[in-house]
């Protein structure tokens, strides 16, 4: 019981989200934005510990995030993000420094180039707080966060209005929304339809100008200004019955072939929905709408 009740504090596996087409509005439920970026776990019971979702110990990836002016015995919930030049949490750059294995790297970018925690939950405050209601959380999370300190902040909520949150994000290219009940408790280590994500995706129509030959992948591409064909992604996501009707005829229009992918001639076109395009030009997990048949 006691190395149980340790594990809790050290790390409390987190709540996640439910996916809902669409936002609605509701005065039970507050709105927040969910930002792109990389779950965080912020523990400084016995010291601080920085974990990722998968309980994966980051603590020496950010050493900024670890010297924050933040209580001891707390557990906190939130999200890193570093931003573009328009602002907007950018994924790309997150996974970038994440990525980075050098600890002299690792120092520099933390002076040269921080990045910002986003924190929308507390989880332990000198005892288990996530039985309490979501509100309740929010006021004593209020009272732990620290005013202009410029690598952490609360994430800013409204009480209903997600329609026109959710449209607002879609105007200034944000990646969506979070609606979470105003009564819901923190559901530990549970995928809980009291917190709804709300994407903002773009769709496009693509050409299928190919497919990887080992692990599953459909290449995509689009005309260029001159009617050139040039690659926009590799879409993963695909239903199985569209599957089996794309590789029916697939092989009656190869024009080659290498080590990696069998190319196609692109006489297919499929709408596919996206989160973002990356700093190349390429759509961010692209998935499977529908062919497009004329």
């Amino acid at each position: 019981m006691i190395e149980y009740i340790m594990v809790i504090i050290m790390f409390i596996e987190p709540m996640l989200l439910q996916a809902s087409k669409n936002p609605f509005n509701d005065t039970n439920y507050i709105t927040e934005l969910k930002a792109d970026g990389i779950r965080l776990q912020y523990s400084s019971v016995n010291g601080v510990k920085l974990y990722s979702r998968h309980q994966t110990d980051i603590t020496s990836k950010f050493p900024e995030i670890t010297t924050l002016p933040l209580p001891k015995n707390i557990v906190l919930d939130g999200e890193l993000i570093l931003t573009d030049e328009k602002g907007r949490p950018c994924f790309e750059s997150i996974m970038s420094r994440f990525q980075v294995s050098s600890s002299e790297k690792i120092q520099y970018l933390s002076k040269t180039n921080p990045v910002h925690f986003l924190v929308f939950d507390v989880l332990y405050y000198n005892g288990d707080v996530t039985p309490l209601n979501l509100l309740k959380r929010k006021e004593i999370l209020n009272s732990l966060i620290p005013i202009d300190e410029p690598t952490i902040s609360q994430v800013y909520f409204v009480e209903g209005k997600a329609v026109e949150y959710f449209n607002l994000c879609k105007e200034k290219g944000l990646e969506g929304i979070v609606q979470k009940r105003t009564d819901s408790i923190y559901e530990v280590s549970k995928r809980s339809w009291a917190w709804q994500k709300v994407i903002a995706y773009s769709f496009k129509d693509c050409y299928i100008s190919g497919y990887r030959k080992k692990k599953f992948g459909w290449l995509l591409s689009e005309k260029d200004s001159n009617g050139n064909m040039k690659s926009i992604g590799i879409m993963e996501f695909v239903p199985p019955t569209e599957r089996k009707a794309f590789y029916k005829i697939a092989n009656q229009l190869k024009i080659g072939d290498d080590k990696e992918f069998v190319y196609l001639d692109p006489l297919i076109r499929c709408r596919v929905k996206y989160r973002n395009l990356t700093s190349y030009g390429k759509l961010r997990i692209p998935s499977f709408e529908e062919f497009i048949l004329n």
